[in-house]
This record gives C-alpha cells, sequence and structure tokens, in this order.
C-alpha cells in the first residue's frame, strides 16, 4: 500500500511543480520583460514551460546544485594528490592578491 503511494505521489508532484514553478516563469516574465526592454512581449503558459525545460538542459538546476561545472570540478579536486592541492592554493591565493594590490 506504501509503495503504492509513492509509486502514484512522486508522479503526480512532479507535475504540480512543473505547473507552478510553469506559473511563477510565466508571471515574472511578463512583470519584468516588457517593462524593461522596448520590443519585450508576453508569453503565454506552454512558452513559460518551454523555457523552464531549456533553462534545466542549459544550467542543470532544480536539484540544488548546479550543473556540470561543479561535479566535474569536485571529481577533479578529490583526484589531486595533496602537493597538487597545495599548489592550486597558492596560484589562487596569488591571483587574488594581484588583484587586490593597486596598479
Amino acid at each position: 500500500m506504501r509503495y503504492r503511494v509513492w509509486r502514484l505521489g512522486i508522479p503526480l508532484f512532479i507535475l504540480a511543480a512543473v505547473a507552478v514553478l510553469g506559473a511563477m516563469v510565466m508571471v515574472l516574465w511578463n512583470a519584468v520583460i516588457p517593462a524593461v526592454f522596448v520590443g519585450g512581449r508576453s508569453i503565454d503558459y506552454g512558452h513559460a514551460v518551454g523555457l523552464l525545460v531549456l533553462s534545466r538542459i542549459l544550467f542543470g538546476g532544480f536539484r540544488g546544485h548546479g550543473g556540470w561545472r561543479r561535479r566535474w570540478h569536485g571529481r577533479r579536486w578529490d583526484a589531486m594528490t595533496p602537493e597538487e592541492r597545495e599548489q592550486v592554493r597558492q596560484s589562487v591565493a596569488g591571483r587574488c592578491r594581484a588583484r587586490q594590490e593597486p596598479t
């Protein structure tokens, strides 16, 4: 019984979340874009959901972490030896100091 609730509940939750997020994208787009840009047009609900899906494909959001960059960087850092990690830290620290110094 409990399995059936999860099996039916999760897809319904996902559909409801997409519907609510699509409506939010549509409202925000229609409130901001036509007011900011001279040629900005309003969008309908279908276009808002399409924009939401496109942003998911391009940026990999929705799950609390970014797209491919963050996961790739984490694996690269984990594969480094302690000496390589120290070299990266020193390199980044050197770049940060160079930006802070007045030219």
